[in-house]
């Protein structure tokens, strides 16, 4: 659907208005029960009603309905039991009563991966698993039987968080060296979308552009390295954030760094800020979380951008991601100080080595590891040889 915001009225609004009051969240109506699709409008309520739904989704706040809002809405009407979960390859089923099937699984020991709310191979798996243990027959679909066992089971992991567990044991395995290595760069936009546009005087300059131009930076770093690299666009291409975390996971990535530049209304606003997968009931990627915070430090630390701080988001792009992925805002196109820097060969430069210095840190053991900022490559080689 078309985005849905404040003031807005028509089958659209009714269709918002009518979820957030199946949730609970708003009355049915301005005009109670009965009132026509066309007088329904999107009003004050709604939009406070949607900006604490989008906080406590980990979804941007900014009142609007976009797509990955409103596709957040539908997933939130669903209770686990509320009807039969089965794997589709084609469309996926996803929603709230997905991902506390996840988390369950999870609580007990079984390995589903990331809980992203999508019922995938990994969910089908884990569940395969418990109804083999549990005597039941292992077509890996959720409907009464299996809904009857898992309530009666309590939890098999107790003294830690699997999913930290597995996380921390596969960077661990993958070794400190970066050659072989494979990593998605993910430049946001793209195509007819291109994202923050600022004109200055006879040029113009986009998010999408300068994002592309940044990715190629650090995909050659990390080539030279001896990293396989992919970008998930081309130039003029763009793809919907599910269809790229779809293809990262499909490379068997090893990590993902989307990189986008902010905008506001507001010129004074400026800085970075990094993003990683977390949720408010305490589903994250640790590692996800561990790397946001690398790539943010060292960014800060080499270029003296504001520090906007890291925090946990469920996009599209960090929630569906089965490696650590990370969203980077690199400073705000609005922002005169900013867009100075940032239309800078050599400052996007600066950016993309901070950023390869912290995919390497990463993977490094504590003993190994080099202070912010302070990390040279060719050092780091022969202390590794």
């Amino acid at each position: 659907m078309e985005p849905v915001r404040r003031g807005d009225s028509g089958p659209a609004a009714a269709e918002v208005r009518a979820t957030l009051a199946s949730l609970g969240l708003v009355p049915a109506g301005p005009h109670g029960e009965g009132s026509s699709a066309d007088s329904v409008l999107f009003d004050a309520a709604c939009e406070l009603a949607i900006r604490e739904f989008q906080q406590q989704r980990g979804l941007t706040v900014d009142g609007v309905v976009g797509a990955e809002t409103w596709s957040a809405l539908v997933a939130a009407r669903w209770r686990l039991g509320d009807r039969l979960l089965t794997r589709s390859v084609t469309e996926p089923m996803a929603g709230d009563d997905v991902e506390t099937l996840q988390e369950r699984l999870i609580e007990m020991g079984y390995d589903v991966g990331r809980p992203d709310g999508v019922f995938g191979a990994s969910t089908e798996r884990a569940l395969q698993q418990f109804q083999r243990e549990v005597g039941l027959l292992p077509d890996g679909g959720f409907g009464p039987g299996t809904m009857r066992a898992l309530r009666q089971l309590g939890r098999k992991v107790v003294g830690g968080r699997p999913q930290l567990l597995r996380e921390t044991a596969l960077l661990r395995h993958a070794g400190p060296a970066l050659v072989g290595k494979h990593v998605i760069i993910d430049p946001g936009h793209g195509g007819q979308d291109r994202g923050v546009v600022v004109p200055e005087g006879l040029l113009e300059w986009s998010e999408a552009e300068l994002a592309w131009d940044l990715a190629s930076r650090l995909e050659g770093r990390l080539s030279a390295l001896g990293v396989h690299t992919d970008l998930s666009r081309g130039r003029d291409t763009w793809f919907s954030d599910a269809d790229r975390a779809k293809f990262a996971n499909a490379a068997g990535a090893d990590v993902l760094v989307s990189l986008h530049i902010d905008g506001h209304r507001n010129p004074e606003a400026s800085g970075i800020a990094t993003y990683y997968f977390g949720t408010q009931s305490g589903a994250s990627s640790t590692v996800g979380e561990r790397l946001a915070g690398l790539v943010h430090r060292e960014i800060v630390a080499r270029t003296g951008l504001v520090d906007g701080r890291t925090h946990p988001k469920t996009w599209e792009i960090l929630r569906r991601t089965q490696m650590p992925a990370v969203r980077v805002e690199c400073g705000y196109l609005t922002s005169p100080v900013d867009r100075a820097r940032l239309i800078e060969p050599a400052f996007r430069d600066t950016i993309a080595e901070a950023i390869l210095v912290a995919v390497q840190r990463v993977f490094l053991p504590v003993e190994v590891d080099f202070k912010t900022g302070t990390m040279d490559m060719r050092e780091l080689r022969s202390r590794l040889g």
